[in-house]
């Protein structure tokens, strides 16, 4: 099986999908790989690291895609490349599929099996595979390095002869995988930290970590079988907003890590709430991509409202491109060994698999992922 990776083309994208020591790993196991020259540049790994791996570096593009078998990616091919793959191949990368329906539909028509990295199921046995936690993980670091950067004050409690600094103070929103490492990268740096999140389930985890879990009454809520925070009725996030209002108004930085999986994300802090906070505070905005949670944040700027920064990276993994390179290469090849037989030379394609029937987005021509064709109706 003859393995590709193109390099990634989005706009500040510097995450690549295969590092040269997963290459080294499949091809011992008897893949061939092949990349495009220049991929791993932007994260440290140059093209003779790739070779001396086992990788063999292409310099022709269209040429190198559709030689591929199976073809590794960050992120989704544009529909013109789809036109590139050969019938039968296998496309593994993020895709978007609840959103991106013209491009699902046309890797379907092309005949490709098209694997998002979105819908690895939440499972204990696909824990090594889950690229939405592994790059949530290092995000959750990010963005307290970015706003501990911005503040203008330090994080932790410093005794001088000159007096005492307090510690500032952190306000942590959602305590999924992002959220409870941005808790722990705050403590670890000395701040005063507390959080929310709508599963009160979690409570234990943030407290675990050093963190005060901040209660309101939203009556019931809970979490989907794969862990996602359900979505709140307006009159449940009214209850969040003022409950949170108070805190947020005496907090140093505010970190929002709402996310709604193929959804927009929800308006969590609304433009008084901004107002209540203090000059020089800093939010941090994960979800500003998918719509925001705060009211008046950008994808990849930083605004000033009345002396509160708002911070919205759009990609914050790709600030430490080296290591969410490590990660989302080591998701894609245990994904890869899992299913490849060295025997037989084959990859197999069982959908019956729980995994693969989470993951597997169109094949042989159809579209085949349930819940993407529970939502389009098909």
């Amino acid at each position: 099986m003859q393995i590709v990776v193109p390099a990634e083309t989005w706009a500040n994208e510097r995450r690549v999908a295969l590092i040269p020591d997963s290459v080294k790993k499949l091809t011992k196991a008897g893949l061939s790989v092949s990349v495009e020259s220049g991929l791993g540049l932007q994260s440290g790994f140059s093209d003779a690291d790739y070779t001396e791996a086992g990788a063999t570096v292409s310099n022709d593009r269209n040429a190198l895609i559709s030689s591929g078998d199976m073809v590794l990616r960050v992120r989704k091919p544009g529909t013109e490349e789809v036109a590139l793959l050969k019938k039968g191949a296998i496309q593994i990368s993020y895709l978007d599929p609840y959103n991106e329906h013209d491009l699902v539909d046309s890797l379907a028509a092309q005949g490709v099996t098209a694997i998002s990295m979105e819908m690895i199921p939440r499972t204990t046995r696909a824990q090594k595979m889950d690229a939405l936690s592994s790059q949530a993980n290092l995000a959750g670091y990010v963005m307290v390095l970015l706003a501990a950067s911005k503040l203008d004050r330090i994080l932790p409690m410093m005794m001088t002869p000159a007096g005492t600094l307090s510690p500032a103070k952190v306000f942590v929103i959602g305590a999924g995988v992002a959220g409870l490492q941005a808790i722990a990268t705050a403590k670890r740096l000395g701040a005063r930290v507390q959080a929310f999140d709508t599963r009160p389930v979690v409570a234990e985890q943030v407290q675990s970590l050093g963190g005060k879990f901040v209660e309101i009454d939203l009556g019931e809520t809970g979490q989907t079988k794969d862990g996602y925070a359900q979505e709140l009725t307006p009159e449940q996030l009214e209850l969040q907003r003022l409950g949170m209002k108070d805190v947020i108004s005496d907090s140093d930085i505010v970190i929002t890590t709402a996310q709604l999986f193929g959804r927009p994300a929800p308006r969590i802090v609304t433009a008084d709430m901004v107002a209540a906070m203090k000059k020089g505070g800093v939010i941090v905005d994960m979800a500003v991509d998918s719509g925001g949670n705060v009211e008046g944040s950008k994808p990849d700027e930083t605004v000033d409202i009345n002396g509160v920064s708002i911070i919205g990276v759009a990609n914050l993994p790709a600030h430490v491109s080296s290591d969410a390179s490590q990660m989302y290469s080591s998701n894609l090849y245990n994904l890869v060994s899992e299913y490849w037989d060295e025997e037989s030379k084959t990859f197999n394609l069982d959908l019956d698999d729980d995994i693969l029937k989470g993951c597997v987005i169109t094949h042989d021509g159809s579209l085949v992922n349930d819940a993407i064709k529970n939502i389009r109706g098909s």
